[in-house]
């Protein structure tokens, strides 16, 4: 009979269909690790399938979390570099098409085909999840678990900010949407030399624009946006937005921000159809550009980052918690108590 553990489960796409089940600890293939997870990070995009408001293919049933670091306790017999009790952690992008063009190129988070943790594959919101050896990264004895979760998001920010945005030292910055990606955004512009950094959102998000403070924002905004911006300097506007918020009609606010020449960096996910007009793009000759998540290159330069202190994520981290305390880890993230809540499956 096979050993059963306790994992948090996405059956269906209705509404609250997410529970702890007793599923099987899976098989590993001769090119996977099986490993045991220490810290897996809560997503928004897991809150998203748990309200069934999300707007991507699910397999169902399907384990949630993307987010986690883990230790080896068995390889397969391909496996070439990691071994039992190496600490590591795991990048999102479960099953690609090796011949794909893309993953050729080395951007296989671009592979059509791709699937990832949590929602194409089983996650890791459990003891233990089934991972290919290319998905993993060493990590350093430095680095704590619970922080380690926050590779994958960071490694989001940083692919929005510091790979398809070019911020120079002193370009003023507006970052839209304070969640967890808004502000691992604002401490990517900061360290990229932002001038004046700006964080916006909504009066129920005064916790996280106070974590925002915190990392370095010089000002935080929860309304007239625009009247603040057009305060700054000649008044044209400011040279870079990062929209990270979850929703189509920011990417207007953005518009409005960003000064002729500047450019837009879209990291938030909004499914809602747009109704207004993209001509500012065409008349301010702006650059806009999506950023979808991350490559091999970006997760050894954070983890780099996070073992040197030049990340810190201790403001960001506000729960750390047993996987039998999910609910109340989700429930505070989507009410903003939480900025970021992170599981331990086998503490």
């Amino acid at each position: 009979m096979a050993e059963l553990m306790p994992a948090l489960v996405n059956f269906a796409p209705d509404r609250g269909s997410v529970e702890l089940r007793d599923v099987p600890v899976p098989e590993i293939g001769e090119e996977d690790v099986l490993l045991r997870v220490e810290a897996v990070g809560v997503c928004g995009s897991d809150l998203h399938q748990w309200h069934g408001t999300h707007s991507w293919r699910v397999n169902y049933p399907c384990i949630l979390g993307h987010e986690f670091g883990g230790t080896v306790v068995r390889s397969g017999a391909r496996v070439r570099k990691f071994r039992e009790g190496d600490r590591v952690v795991s990048e999102t992008a479960a099953v690609v098409d090796a011949y794909s063009p893309y993953t050729r190129q080395g951007m296989y988070n671009l592979d059509p085909s791709r699937l990832g943790f949590g929602y194409g594959v089983d996650g890791a919101m459990t003891r233990y999840v089934r991972v290919p050896e290319r998905c993993l990264h060493s990590l350093p004895d430095s680095v704590p678990f619970e922080y380690a979760a926050l590779t994958e998001p960071c490694c989001v920010a940083y692919n929005a900010v510091c790979v398809n945005a070019r911020i120079r030292p002193g370009d003023h910055v507006l970052v839209i949407g304070p969640g967890p990606i808004g502000l691992l955004c604002a401490l990517m512009a900061r360290l990229s030399g932002a001038g004046h950094l700006i964080v916006a959102g909504l009066p129920a998000d005064a916790k996280r624009l106070a974590l925002a403070k915190q990392i370095g924002a010089d000002a935080t905004l929860d309304g007239n946006v625009i009247e603040y911006v057009r305060s700054l300097g000649d008044g044209m506007g400011v040279d870079v937005v990062i929209d990270a918020a979850g929703v189509s009609a920011t990417l207007k606010l953005a518009m409005e921000a960003v000064r002729p020449a500047g450019q837009i960096s879209k990291v938030g996910w909004g499914p809602q159809p747009i109704n207004f007009s993209l001509d500012p793009i065409v008349q301010k000759n702006v650059a806009i550009q999506g950023s979808f998540s991350h490559n091999w290159p970006i997760w050894e330069r954070v983890i780099r980052m996070l073992a040197s202190g030049q990340i810190d994520l201790k403001p960001i981290v506000s729960r750390i918690a047993g996987l039998d305390e999910w609910q109340a880890c989700f429930e505070g993230m989507l009410h903003g108590e939480y900025c970021k809540a992170v599981l331990r499956p086998n503490a």
